[in-house]
């Protein structure tokens, strides 16, 4: 026979725990303390089980019995409640652990670093990631969605930091797609920001294009007073033309005397993908 409200009104507590059924596997633990819980019994795999609904009268009849009604349906097409609801709560405490800052951090850690990456680009990664953490760093990073991330991007906007804006949202585009390939978020929300943010002004640096101009810099690096290595670097890089990185941390067996030319290490390019070479003229 079915409970009704009077019934579940009047159930006291007694020395030890008792049940009180309703129907379809309802059932009500009346516990020494005073306290009703509701639980469905069901079987699944041969096994019998109950699953937790929920206290009473937090959860009233009525509601106890849709809970029992949705979970006995899962039961019919071959799902265990119990074990779906485990596997919710963990997928919730595994996301509630990897927020924006550790997936950033794993992304830093395990993809750049092992990719060989400069120290400098390393040391710009963390820089973005700790204007992005007041915002968004201790988030589940399933939980950052556009909206989320624009109000980040547009605080650094609001600065007039407009460059810095552009390249956050870009390695935030990198530490979402690495963490969707981990499994801990569905899809990158910078994707359709592209467009949302205001674009930078560009810059134009001072250039000589006159020869003659050209041959007053020589002129000028040659009676310049400096550091003798210093001297050395001014001189060879109108002739190679290269970042001033790459000229500082060029070594002796990287340049083929024979062939006369230098190549410079993928390691120490800028685009790291391949290694350049160009002529080491005498």
């Amino acid at each position: 026979m079915s409970l009704n409200v009077q019934e579940i009104k009047g159930f006291r507590a007694a020395d030890k725990s008792y049940k009180k059924y309703d129907s379809r596997g309802l059932l009500l633990l009346v516990k020494p303390n005073g306290s009703k819980l509701w639980y469905f019994k069901y079987r699944f795999g041969g096994k019998e089980k109950k699953l937790p609904i929920g206290a009473c009268p937090e959860v009233r009849l009525s509601q106890a019995r849709q809970l029992r009604d949705r979970a006995r349906l899962k039961v019919t097409d071959g799902i265990d409640p119990m074990l779906e609801r485990k596997r919710k709560k963990a997928r919730i405490k595994l996301g509630a652990e990897n927020t924006f800052e550790v997936i950033a951090n794993k992304y830093i850690d395990e993809k750049m670093v092992p990719e060989g990456r400069a120290e400098a680009t390393l040391r710009k990664a963390r820089w973005f990631l700790d204007l992005l953490k007041p915002a968004i760093g201790n988030m589940p990073i399933n939980d950052v969605d556009p909206q989320l991330m624009l109000a980040a991007l547009k605080k650094l906007e609001a600065k007039g930091n407009l460059e810095t804006a552009k390249k956050c949202r870009s390695f935030a585009s990198r530490v979402f797609r690495y963490g969707a390939a981990l499994g801990q978020c569905q899809t990158d929300p910078t994707s359709i920001l592209q467009g949302a943010l205001v674009t930078p002004k560009a810059r134009h640096y001072a250039a000589i294009l006159e020869p003659e101009k050209l041959g007053g810099l020589l002129r000028a690096i040659d009676d310049f007073e400096c550091y003798p290595a210093t001297k050395f670097a001014l001189k060879i890089a109108p002739h190679v033309l290269v970042r001033p990185g790459e000229l500082r941390h060029g070594e002796w067996n990287e340049i083929d005397w024979d062939k006369a030319t230098w190549t410079i290490p993928e390691g120490r390019m800028k685009a790291r993908r391949t290694p350049h070479g160009l002529p080491a003229r005498p």
